[in-house]
């Protein structure tokens, strides 16, 4: 039933992207409206997660901060993160952007509808390409109020353990002023192994942290607040995963 499953959902989200994908991203841009494709986004994201029988829950919702941007930072268990926590946050940013693997930008459609919503690339292991990413994501916060979630391991953990956390994004919340709201993302690695593209239906819980606030912090406090952030991840999740500290 999983492969089954896995199988329908996968379908009708390709077929949704190449079908509703151009034409939304061409309305998208002649209009100056992102927002159309947010709603075809979250629309095809609760379809295709609801066919793949994979339900979600967010805890402690009312500690996010309202009316103003922040920077969400997720652990990563596997390919159903992101998709997840960008819809279990719909409730309080329904047009919530990410960082996402420069990589993707090579997926048909949907890397450049990625683009055109304000997500933002990053090219991992190129110094002048990434800080410019950062740079733009600031811009984004500063003057157009958009809020960020990053996965500072930069990829999924095979083992289980949390992989280090790239810097980054902690460079981009100082800089920009905004808080770091901690998400601990459980149930996504059962649902959906790494290496595998079966789907098991369950839930994912999302539990939301205290939010770290970053105002009159610089740069060489980011150590500090990569320790806190990760610090609270882990007593969310428990004791089940350890792992060291933070990457260059």
């Amino acid at each position: 039933m999983a492969a089954i499953r896995s199988w329908t959902a996968y379908t009708f989200v390709s077929l949704y992207v190449l079908l509703v994908g151009p034409p939304g991203t061409l309305i998208a841009r002649a209009l100056g409206k992102a927002r159309i494709l947010f709603v075809l986004g979250h629309a095809g994201t609760e379809i295709g997660l609801r066919l793949a029988g994979v339900s979600h829950r967010l805890i402690g919702a009312e500690r996010i901060p309202r009316n103003r941007p922040v920077v969400y930072c997720a652990n990563h268990e596997s390919n159903l993160d992101a998709p997840v926590v960008f819809r279990a946050l719909y409730p309080v940013h329904p047009a919530l952007r990410i960082l996402f693997k420069a990589e993707m930008r090579k997926l048909p459609v949907l890397g450049r509808a990625m683009e055109v919503v304000g997500f933002i690339p990053v090219e991992r292991g190129r110094r002048e390409r990434s800080i410019a990413a950062v740079d733009r994501a600031v811009e984004s916060i500063r003057h157009e109020g958009h809020s960020f979630l990053i996965f500072p391991e930069g990829t999924r953990s095979r083992t289980g353990d949390m992989l280090p956390f790239k810097k980054g994004g902690f460079v981009l919340a100082i800089a920009a002023g905004a808080p770091v709201v901690p998400l601990a993302v459980e149930g996504a690695r059962a649902a959906m192994v790494p290496g595998s593209k079966v789907i098991r239906s369950g839930e994912i819980r999302i539990q939301v942290g205290t939010p770290i606030e970053t105002s009159g912090l610089t740069f060489d406090d980011r150590d500090r607040l990569i320790e806190d952030t990760r610090g609270q991840i882990l007593a969310m999740l428990g004791d089940e995963l350890r792992g060291v500290s933070c990457e260059e």
